[in-house]
């Protein structure tokens, strides 16, 4: 009984050990939308979470056989040669076994007109083989369909028709932005946006809360800070890669509000594989230029 119950203690705590690092697996945030949540980006088509790519499976090696021996063709010369030697080795056992001189003799020519006519024959298949031409495989026999061009009224495509690439898939339109001025700098403030994203990951892994204090808007931190000291563990973000796009801007009379929509890949812990993610980050500026762009809000895409 005591067994039983260590061994389901064991299960509840690696249970509950999985449940921890499951939870902690989250990116600044905690993977939800909070502060500023942008109408534009509700409005946008409901985008799927991005997978990631199958890993192509590589083909079994196949297996190598030793090439089978050739068969050896008997030597004619090695049989004539042993039946040489096995009628001297008859004459000497019919010598040893006190079988007269004449008799031995006689008996021992006997064997020799055999053997010698046993190689005579041998010889003759040989050269009647070599002289027949060897037998050439059936072509296909009546199986050979594509050297024979599909009756009229046959289903059947044509040949050239299975070689065809498949048809191209339909791209998507690019997304459309909303109030981006023509001279704004998208490439520099992209740079800057992934930037300071990889700066909040670590920061938020480290529990930096002065640092995050740097570029949030007072809503934002004060969320931040309070998952932060919720948690018991830090968390691990380990950003394999990142991508920015900017979604729009929208002027009001007091701020600019910017959507920058992320992918990427994320490591959640150092031994595990990169999961692909994606969320839309609204960085507000004051109009009046008071103020650099802090991050206002974190929206989830559905």
């Amino acid at each position: 009984m005591n067994l039983k119950k260590i061994l389901i203690g064991a299960v509840i705590a690696v249970s509950a050990m999985s449940m921890l690092a499951e939870a902690t697996a989250r990116p600044a945030g905690g993977g939800r939308s909070i502060g500023r949540q942008s109408q534009n980006v509700s409005r946008m088509p409901a985008q799927p979470a991005p997978q990631p790519a199958p890993r192509q499976a590589q083909p079994a090696p196949a297996p190598t056989t030793p090439p089978a021996a050739a068969p050896q063709k008997p030597s004619m010369w090695k049989g004539i040669l042993g039946g040489a030697l096995l009628g001297l080795g008859l004459g000497a056992l019919f010598s040893h076994l006190g079988i007269g001189g004449a008799l031995a003799s006689a008996l021992s020519a006997i064997l020799m007109i055999a053997l010698l006519a046993g190689v005579a024959f041998f010889i003759f298949r040989l050269i009647r083989g070599k002289s027949q031409p060897a037998a050439q495989p059936a072509a296909f026999g009546g199986n050979n369909v594509y050297s024979m061009p599909p009756s009229a009224g046959s289903a059947t495509p044509e040949i050239g028709s299975r070689l065809q690439p498949a048809a191209a898939p339909v791209q998507q339109p690019a997304h459309t932005q909303w109030g981006v001025p023509g001279d704004f700098d998208q490439a520099s403030f992209l740079r800057v946006a992934k930037s300071n994203f990889i700066r909040l990951q670590a920061a938020w892994d480290k529990g930096d809360v002065a640092d995050i204090r740097e570029f949030t808007t007072p809503e934002v931190f004060a969320e931040m800070k309070m998952q932060i000291s919720e948690r018991t563990v830090a968390d691990y973000t380990d950003v394999v890669s990142i991508d920015a796009e900017l979604l729009g801007i929208e002027t009001s009379d007091t701020e600019y509000l910017a959507s920058v929509k992320f992918t990427g890949m994320i490591k959640p812990a150092p031994d595990a594989l990169a999961e692909p993610f994606h969320e839309v980050w609204n960085l507000v500026k004051p109009v009046n230029g008071s103020s650099g762009w802090l991050l206002g809000g974190i929206q989830q895409l559905a």
